[in-house]
């Protein structure tokens, strides 16, 4: 099994920075991705930044230019860091690990609440 540690959720103003990280820990073979999700009240969870196989960062378009997603691989840790944050960024924070091989599996972290207050 793979556990996922979060951290650094909270409050802030519009227009001020948050740094999440999360540290992956337990049977880790392989990984064919590793980022971060976000799920507002009433909408469907998305994909928010990660960081797949060959080091192919991705970026939902509503972040682009404001968060970085960057991996430390010997602590298997995964950090964003959100810039020029938006009330539209307010959600619940999820940190996903996909593993690689013959039977690939997805692993959520337990979330942690950002708000961004106007």
């Amino acid at each position: 099994q793979v556990q996922l540690v979060e951290s650094g959720g909270g409050l802030v103003q519009a227009g001020g920075s948050l740094r999440l990280s999360c540290a992956a820990s337990g049977s880790i073979v392989s990984i064919n991705a590793m980022g971060w999700y976000r799920q507002a009240p009433g909408k469907q969870r998305e994909l928010v930044a990660d960081i797949r196989r060959g080091n192919n960062v991705n970026y939902a378009d509503s972040v682009k230019g404001r968060f970085t997603i960057s991996r430390d691989n010997i602590k298997n840790t995964v950090y964003l860091q959100m810039n020029s944050l938006k009330p539209e960024d307010t959600a619940v924070y999820y940190c996903n690990l996909k593993t690689g091989g013959l039977l690939p599996k997805d692993f959520w972290g337990q979330g942690t609440q950002v708000t961004v207050s106007s």
